[in-house]
């Protein structure tokens, strides 16, 4: 991609201010990754957003990867010493796992109250996350009832707000907020595929054609997916493919129309549940995780 992928818009950058000084009020950091790209929807700033609070780690779209892949993520993570709730917030699953742990540790917050004298209190959570990865459907399932708005689409939420989960636990919604300049070239990108940013952010075509490279690489058949022929010499890059299949009678030309049906496809499952990323697991885990 020859330029980096951007989204900053104002709402974000009020919204990273504004949480900043509700953290001051915060005793547990729920931190929401999509679980396809588990390091590339990790935000730089996390570990100073999480320092001195109760860390949970979450991988929402568990349906979207394979169950091995879940099991290798979950030993990844254990070996670096973190425990980590997979989730489908659409349908509910591993949500009740990661409300327990949240009232686990509101247990050890009023613990610490009382032993100074303090009366206890609700613990306050907060949910932190790039666009996209589910935050607000992952709050209606803890709440069984739906509060937060919730799309399949980056930028629902719009503004902080403080929602009681129960007598015991105060959630802050928080929208997705995303670093003023994505650096890392490859992270981004897979954000973008992941439709983890806004689609102003990028070009389609070109993400799309990444996409097909990225894919293919982790052995997704594409070729016979889409009716096309691998060994063609014409098709030497995911642009190639692209543009390969817009000549075809279903897509009359449209090169825009391919690269948003192969986007669709892989965001909706349609291609399989895949992960985009593995981390080795001799490798080490991101700072501040």
């Amino acid at each position: 991609m020859s330029a980096p992928i951007q989204w900053y818009p104002g709402h974000i950058a009020k919204a990273e201010k504004e949480l900043s000084e509700q953290l001051k009020r915060v005793d547990v950091a729920i931190e929401v990754r999509d679980a396809r790209i588990p390091l590339a929807s990790h935000h730089p700033k996390m570990k100073y957003w999480v320092e001195g609070r109760s860390h949970l780690l979450v991988l929402n779209r568990m349906d979207m990867i394979s169950s091995s892949e879940r099991s290798q993520l979950l030993q990844w993570f254990n070996q670096q010493g973190r425990t980590v709730y997979f989730t489908d917030a659409q349908s509910g699953k591993g949500v009740q796992a990661l409300l327990k742990a949240a009232q686990a540790a509101g247990d050890s917050v009023n613990q610490r109250r009382r032993s100074r004298g303090m009366l206890p209190r609700p613990v306050r959570a907060v949910v932190i996350g790039f666009p996209n990865v589910g935050k607000s459907a992952l709050i209606n399932r803890l709440l069984k009832r739906r509060v937060a708005e919730s799309a399949n689409r980056p930028g629902v939420t719009r503004q902080l707000r403080w929602i009681r989960i129960s007598d015991q636990i105060e959630l802050l919604d928080t929208p997705g907020i995303l670093p003023p300049l994505l650096d890392d070239r490859e992270a981004a990108i897979k954000l973008a595929i992941c439709d983890d940013i806004g689609q102003a952010a990028y070009d389609c075509s070109l993400v799309a054609a990444a996409a097909i490279e990225l894919l293919s690489e982790l052995g997704v058949p594409l070729a016979e997916r889409y009716g096309l022929d691998m060994q063609d010499p014409q098709i030497g890059s995911g642009m190639d493919f692209i543009l390969t299949l817009a000549q075809s009678d279903r897509y009359a030309g449209n090169s825009d129309r391919v690269a948003n049906q192969i986007l669709h496809d892989f965001r909706k499952g349609r291609l399989g549940a895949i992960a985009l990323e593995m981390p080795s697991l001799t490798s080490p885990i991101l700072s501040g995780n």
